[in-house]
């Protein structure tokens, strides 16, 4: 492509704003638009103007984790990433909350596995009935296997942050156990005032697998999260520092549009300019080495003696019942630990 002297960047006003497919000297002039929507099992994905939208899309489970999560939400992202249309990427949830965490309840109670058995993993890894096999609670437990199937998990959760462009996380409702192994990859969270964020499976049978909580709210306030099991509210949220804002729950969507908009607005070699060099600080603080080693525990906390009654409770009583015993002696059963606003959002989520 010869260059254009006569309308070069000088003769147009602020043509720095001007989109990365945008003006005579584009790279990608005369060249075809890449894909502008789609739906998958966990999540549709759209693109709306500079921003790529990425939004879990089981309502009715709660938007909780399957095998095709991770896997999905790469895809996505990569995707979004290497659009040259596309400034800003936002993951958010439909129906009453962000993601009420691993899909549980049907691996606890009759050990199928974390999704259905079907499809190109059989046989491999993540096959439902070896990994089934692998949480017998009379058999024997080979952590490795463990490691490599919720290893991949994170692995897809964290192209948030691995991601080049800016990812920003819109939690309403809830974002509980592994939703906030998702949420706390993203470089920005926005939540509602009256949203949960928690991890209660500390308490029995879990422990956060991304290994981020330390990494975004300090050693302390982690500490105080997880050894107790008790939750946030997104104003509590906010005040530590895991939310950038957390306006009331019918200003969320438009707060959100608008912290997008001021993304958008920035050119992607300046955004991603940006990332990396936070990034690099973030990354030296041991964020992989903290996923490995929660990854490794949390599949562990799965195989105590504590953590085979909880199985066996839940096998037997059904899950639910099992988390309310669980949770029901800190006072806590649906709801946040922390300063929750009248009216706020209650998760049946499958942690």
């Amino acid at each position: 492509m010869s260059p254009d002297y006569e309308n070069h960047a000088g003769t147009r006003p602020a043509a720095w704003r001007d989109d990365l497919t945008g003006g005579p000297d584009s790279l990608f002039a005369d060249r075809p638009e890449p894909v502008n929507s789609y739906e998958a099992r966990t999540l549709t994905y759209e693109v709306t103007g500079r921003i790529a939208r990425i939004t879990f899309n089981r309502p009715e489970q709660g938007n909780a984790i399957t095998s095709d999560t991770p896997v999905e939400l790469a895809a996505a992202v990569e995707l979004a990433d290497l659009d040259p249309r596309v400034h800003v990427i936002v993951v958010s949830g439909r129906g009453k909350g962000f993601c009420g965490g691993y899909d549980l309840s049907i691996f606890a109670e009759s050990s199928t596995g974390f999704g259905p058995a079907g499809g190109s993993a059989d046989g491999t890894i993540l096959d439902a009935v070896a990994q089934a096999r692998n949480h017998n609670p009379w058999g024997t437990w080979d952590p490795m296997v463990d490691y490599q199937m919720m290893s991949r998990f994170n692995r897809g959760f964290a192209s948030l942050l691995y991601a080049n462009k800016p990812t920003v996380v819109k939690v309403h409702g809830f974002a509980i156990a592994g939703g906030t192994d998702i949420a706390l990859f993203a470089d920005q969270i926005i939540c509602a005032e009256d949203a949960r964020f928690g991890y209660p499976p500390t308490r029995t049978w879990g422990i956060p697998a991304a290994g981020m909580w330390a990494h975004r709210v300090g050693d302390q306030r982690a500490k105080r999260l997880l050894f107790t099991g008790d939750s946030l509210s997104g104003k509590q949220a906010a005040e530590w520092g895991l939310a950038i804002e957390a306006p009331p729950a019918a200003e969320l969507d438009e707060r959100t549009e608008e912290l997008l908009q001021r993304i958008s607005r920035v050119p992607i070699n300046q955004l991603i300019m940006a990332k990396l060099a936070l990034n690099s600080a973030l990354l030296n603080q041991g964020v992989a080495n903290s996923g490995m080693v929660s990854t490794v525990f949390d599949g562990i906390s799965r195989h105590t003696r504590e953590g085979y009654a909880f199985q066996l409770r839940s096998m037997t009583a059904g899950f639910r019942q099992a988390v309310r015993e669980r949770d029901e002696p800190f006072g806590d059963w649906k709801r946040a630990q922390f300063d929750k606003p009248s009216g706020a959002a209650e998760s049946d989520s499958a942690d």
